[in-house]
């Protein structure tokens, strides 16, 4: 029997909540690794009601919940048309329980049953986030510098072959 929270599709209700979830967790999760101001912008670019109500009625987000509170959310779209997860967070309180790899293993389950492999990227400064993606079985595939040159705001590309 599964315990901890319960991993699911994300709904029209859940929609301010994991608004709230990218204000208070992520914006905090990247501050310290690419800046306030870079941090502040990620969160209004991909953390807001147009785009993550978008998402959720294409049916590309999944929830982790806990008891009516978010304990995680992963979001997965394309890129041209490759498989790609564009979010995968969890609470900082749900860390290492294993609710990772279960959105992880969510949002690939939806994929469908042709994808040959699935994408996800980071930015360089997210070592911890590149550790996790390579014990889940993704390697670097491309890295890109930022058009500042700033290192840190560089994307690791990882894939990982589905067949």
């Amino acid at each position: 029997m599964e315990t901890g929270p319960i991993v699911r599709n994300a709904d029209r209700d859940d929609v301010m909540a994991i608004c709230r979830f990218g204000e208070e967790h992520v914006r905090a999760h990247y501050a310290p690794l690419i800046g306030e101001e870079a941090a502040a912008q990620q969160v209004r670019m991909w953390w807001n009601e147009t785009n993550i109500a978008g998402a959720v009625a294409r049916g590309s987000v999944v929830v982790a919940d806990d008891g009516g509170h978010l304990a995680g959310v992963g979001q997965r779209g394309l890129d041209g048309v490759e498989h790609v997860i564009y979010k995968l967070y969890v609470h900082p309180r749900h860390r290492g329980g294993g609710l990772g790899p279960r959105l992880l293993d969510v949002l690939i389950g939806q994929l469908p049953a042709d994808a040959g492999r699935v994408f996800i990227e980071h930015f360089v400064a997210n070592e911890r986030a590149g550790a996790f993606y390579e014990r889940e079985g993704f390697t670097v595939e491309r890295i890109e510098p930022h058009s500042t040159g700033d290192p840190r705001l560089g994307v690791v590309w990882r894939v990982r072959d589905l067949r």
